[in-house]
């Protein structure tokens, strides 16, 4: 989507972090960094931020750079962009990689405005391809169908380094000979506070399309995976967790120990995993190929699969 309205208003840099920014006329891209000469650029997901004009111009008029946002965009309604979406300027491509931020501590900016609002209406993006940018460029949005994942292990022992995490890496082996781009992996001890945040952080911020977490759905006090859970849900999807112990029970009549469960939150499908290598590696194989379907079906990217000629 283009539109002769929908442009750079203004490019800003800063060379600390959690300053406020300066606007320049023009700036270089560099892929897979950011904006050359800012500090927010390095390898992670949140290289470049933008907020939209029509919000910033609440709190101040042409204070660009007042909130620490590289690029401010005039036209784009920021908040109807999902992760994914590219914005194409000129030669260069950004992906949208999140959406909004936590907050916590108030920086320079929080003291200086009164308030920061770029933990509600800012996004950030990753360099997907460099290039040069000024003011006034327009902007092209494009939806992107890249299908992203995240993997959690929760293990007390596995937190406290006593012990070798197998099951999380070949979560993502696994889920990244399938097509997914994993975009985090991350190592919990059994604590439901801590695992109910991060699902929604991924789930709210980084909309992630699938989250297989692995561990602590067993009967011991610390297993809370299967709680923490059904707890960020807003649907539960039990015919996934229902299916993985049908299977598993072919293997090991212990299967049916496990409390495992899968649901979906916004447009994120999670599913439990036991914690062994062994059972993560027959539980995907015999998952994986249906969740694609499903997937596309939350995200709107494919059709129902019921009959439609009944």
């Amino acid at each position: 989507m283009r539109s002769a309205d929908s442009k750079i208003k203004a490019i800003c840099i800063s060379k600390k972090r959690g300053t406020a920014k300066l606007p320049v006329n023009k700036a270089h891209i560099v892929e897979d960094w950011g904006i050359e000469g800012d500090a927010h650029g390095g390898k992670w997901h949140r290289q470049i931020s933008l907020i939209a004009y029509e919000k910033i111009r609440v709190y101040v008029d042409e204070e660009y750079g007042a909130f620490g946002e590289n690029i401010v965009t005039e036209g784009i309604d920021l908040g109807k962009l999902i992760v994914g979406t590219r914005l194409i300027i000129n030669d260069a491509i950004l992906e949208i990689t999140q959406i909004g931020k936590d907050c916590h501590s108030h920086c320079q900016i929080y003291k200086r405005m009164g308030d920061c609002i770029m933990p509600r209406e800012g996004i950030f993006a990753r360099v997907i391809k460099g290039g040069s940018i000024k003011t006034g460029d327009s902007i092209t949005v494009e939806k992107n169908s890249v299908l992203s994942a995240a993997v959690i292990t929760l293990s007390d022992r596995g937190y406290r380094g006593e012990r070798e995490d197998k099951s999380g890496p070949l979560a993502a082996h696994m889920l990244e000979k399938d097509g997914y781009i994993v975009e985090e992996k991350l190592l919990l001890p059994d604590d439901g506070p801590m695992l109910k945040k991060e699902l929604i952080r991924l789930c709210d911020q980084r909309q992630i399309c699938l989250i297989i977490t692995t561990g602590g759905t067993g009967f011991s006090e610390r297993d809370v995976t299967p709680e923490a859970t059904a707890d960020v849900c807003h649907r539960m999807a039990r015919g996934i967790s229902e299916a993985i112990r049908a299977y598993s029970m072919t293997v090991t009549k212990r299967a049916m120990l496990s409390r495992g469960e899968s649901g979906i939150r916004g447009k994120t499908l999670i599913v439990n995993l036991p914690g062994s290598p062994g059972a993560v590696r027959e539980c995907l194989e015999y998952i994986l190929p249906e969740l694609k379907h499903g997937i596309g079906i939350l995200r709107g990217t494919e059709g129902d699969c019921g009959n439609e000629n009944k």
